[in-house]
């Protein structure tokens, strides 16, 4: 840091440039982490576990808070940070469907995830899982015997998600386009209102984060049938994989991810990373985000950054297939 002599007797543009610097490399204030997704749920989750330890820290002096910002799959979330001041104050933190699915399946997406935003570190990943409640019979164990009663109960055979073209969405419809079966889908706010309605008997299956499904699961009052992950997940294991049951098309683990508004200097960026991993490298912090079916994992900026790409580029084929397209 430049302390007060060195600035005397700076030329007035360097003197400047050191001013800034200083400025950059002091914890801001207070930090802001939006999400798209209602509190209860894994978003918010993972949000609220980071802010709570990154006070006290080169990133930030005080815990920060948590916006949930509702609706539009998190696409809101998503146009309130790109708008957001690009100095650290603000961070998004999205699934990676909002930044490498949306671009395929909207016309007109109100953002540009390559433009309007720099990746800063990883938070979790998760995988989904499809789960069925009292609507479908006790008999119905399996991702095959599911299918086979969808086909012969169509008018029932629908399932909810926390959105329409997010990861979950397209799990499902997949799932029922292989198999030759219609799936009706049924896109809510968060994954929190679909389990409910599940439970209650208002739909029959949910597609939606394992994490969200895994209280009501354990209590017996749904049956998580598979989950997408390359291999069982760590919090239901007793479960098979779609893999497993011969889908292994459906093989898939999303990251939530911590994103800045564009044009956050690399310094700012680099100082959020470091607080964001320290607190997910936390004990603590990893067995609360494990009761939702979470794992902490954390990156830097360029790992996140490739990974994004990556997504991007295999999502597009398969939604290409799907053929769905989402209204602006």
């Amino acid at each position: 840091m430049i302390g007060r002599r060195e600035l005397v007797g700076l030329p007035a543009a360097a003197l400047l440039a050191a001013i800034a610097n200083r400025a950059i490399a002091q914890p801001r204030e207070l930090v802001r982490i939006v999400n798209g997704f209602p509190p209860g749920g894994t978003a918010d989750t993972c949000s609220r576990r980071v802010a709570e330890r990154i006070g006290g820290t080169i990133y930030s002096r005080n815990p920060g808070i948590v916006e949930n910002r509702a609706g539009a799959g998190g696409r809101i979330a998503c146009e309130v940070v790109k708008a957001a001041p690009a100095d650290g104050s603000v961070l998004l933190l999205t699934p990676y469907a909002c930044m490498a699915i949306y671009p395929h399946i909207y016309s007109k997406l109100s953002y540009d995830p390559m433009k309007d935003f720099v990746p800063v570190s990883t938070g979790t990943v998760m995988t989904h899982a499809l789960t069925v409640g009292p609507l479908v019979p006790p008999e119905v164990q399996s991702v095959k015997s599911f299918l086979h009663w969808a086909k012969a109960n169509p008018a029932a055979a629908n399932y909810g998600s926390p959105g329409a073209g997010i990861t979950p969405h397209f799990i499902a419809a997949l799932l029922g386009l292989n198999a030759g079966v219609e799936l009706n889908h049924i896109p809510y706010r968060g994954s929190v209102p679909a389990v409910s309605d599940m439970i209650a008997g208002q739909v029959a299956a949910t597609s939606t984060p394992t994490g969200d499904v895994l209280a009501n699961y354990r209590a017996g009052k749904c049956r998580i049938l598979a989950t997408t992950g390359a291999e069982r997940s760590a919090f239901a294991p007793q479960v098979p994989t779609f893999a497993e049951q011969g889908f292994p098309e459906l093989t898939a683990e999303e990251w939530f991810g911590f994103y800045a508004p564009a044009k956050t200097p690399p310094e700012v960026v680099a100082m959020a990373n470091a607080a964001i991993n320290a607190a997910l490298n936390d004990k603590s912090v990893g067995e609360s985000l494990a009761v939702m079916g979470l794992q902490a994992r954390g990156s830097t900026s360029a790992e996140m950054a490739r990974s994004h790409k990556e997504e991007y580029e295999r999502w597009r084929p398969i939604i290409k297939r799907i053929g769905f397209k989402a209204e602006s």
